[in-house]
């Protein structure tokens, strides 16, 4: 089958119609956290030890040591900003690609499985460095298996970083972005508006409780109190206070200018699958592409699916769309690369 072929083949699978009477933003977006409480499956946990000494904790679909798990290919899956394994959408596709016969994986970002790291140090939307170091070990432990790495949200966007980055060796074999706000500027401003400021306010909310956990050892770092934290009111407020001077950027907008990976898509390499929602309540159109692109990049801009909702179906009986359009796109790929 020729590579024209083939794609037209992929792209009639990503057609995506709404739930009937569930196609409004907000819908997608917040019902799948309805539908969905408890995961699909129990992971196998394993901790990995960073350079520096701390930690990165991985959920895997199944033991990754036995001989069955040697020889599938692999989904490797980057959450969302305090995302985890019990975010719907990271045990609904990483269920889905294990039906397919693959072993899928997920790396927390520092401090979001549940536990502080060890550090005064977290993570934002441009840190490659443990994305990096994760998949070293993982290409040593399966050195000819082939790799899909997916992004969601601000994974996405921290995964486009990477592979702009890394494009030489980028230690996977193509790759899926969700739902990504490739400009942070524009998407912080955005949560701050009108009926978005609803999930601004659980994000932060989240955030906050997760400074507090580690206040002493942030405090190592960057001169905090309880105080400020609750003064909070948007994430861009956090960012200046927190993410920026934690991270080396002088304050939350040139943090957001330099890890957007908007302008640095032109880079990529690898084949790519990328997803918007044109009705997505995080982001505008300034995270839509305006340059042509790699001819690898197969970007895709859909009418519908709120911030990684994608819900098909009936509002009754829905379906979980990405989990079941991804593995059937990927569908042709071998377990040994």
């Amino acid at each position: 089958m020729s590579n024209t072929i083939q794609n037209v083949s992929k792209n009639r699978l990503l057609t995506f119609n709404p739930a009937s009477g569930g196609a409004a933003s907000h819908i997608q977006t917040v019902l799948p956290r309805w539908i969905r409480r408890t995961p699909l499956f129990s992971p196998h946990w394993e901790t990995l030890t960073t350079p520096d000494d701390d930690i990165l904790s991985l959920a895997w679909s199944e033991d990754p040591e036995q001989p069955s798990a040697q020889i599938k290919p692999l989904f490797i899956l980057f959450h969302g900003l305090e995302g985890s394994f019990h975010s719907p959408y990271a045990n609904g596709l990483m269920y889905a690609f294990a039906q397919q016969g693959w072993l899928s994986v997920m790396m927390h970002f520092r401090g979001c499985n549940g536990q502080p790291n060890r550090l005064p140090r977290a993570y934002h939307s441009g840190e490659t460095s443990d994305p990096r170091y994760f998949l070293e070990q993982i290409h040593q432990r399966f050195p000819s298996n082939y790799k899909m790495a997916t992004g969601v949200s601000l994974g996405g966007n921290m995964l486009a970083n990477y592979l702009a980055e890394f494009a030489e060796q980028p230690l996977v074999d193509s790759a899926t972005i969700i739902s990504a706000p490739f400009d942070l500027r524009d998407s912080s401003n955005r949560i701050n508006q009108g009926a978005s400021r609803i999930y601004q306010a659980y994000l932060l909310h989240s955030l906050k409780q997760n400074v507090y956990r580690k206040l002493g050892t942030l405090r190592q770092a960057i001169p905090i109190t309880q105080s400020l934290i609750r003064q909070l009111k948007t994430l861009q407020e956090f960012d200046d206070l927190i993410t920026a001077p934690l991270h080396g950027f002088c304050d939350a907008q040139d943090y957001y200018q330099r890890c957007s990976a908007i302008s640095k898509l032109g880079q990529i390499r690898l084949p790519t699958l990328i997803l918007h929602a044109q009705d997505d309540p995080f982001m505008t159109d300034a995270v839509i592409p305006n340059q042509p692109l790699p001819e690898t990049i197969n970007y895709q801009l859909l009418k519908h699916g709120g911030h990684v909702g994608f819900l098909s179906g009936t509002l009754l009986k829905p379906r979980f769309w990405l989990e079941e359009m991804l593995p059937l796109y990927y569908r042709e790929q071998p377990r040994v690369s």
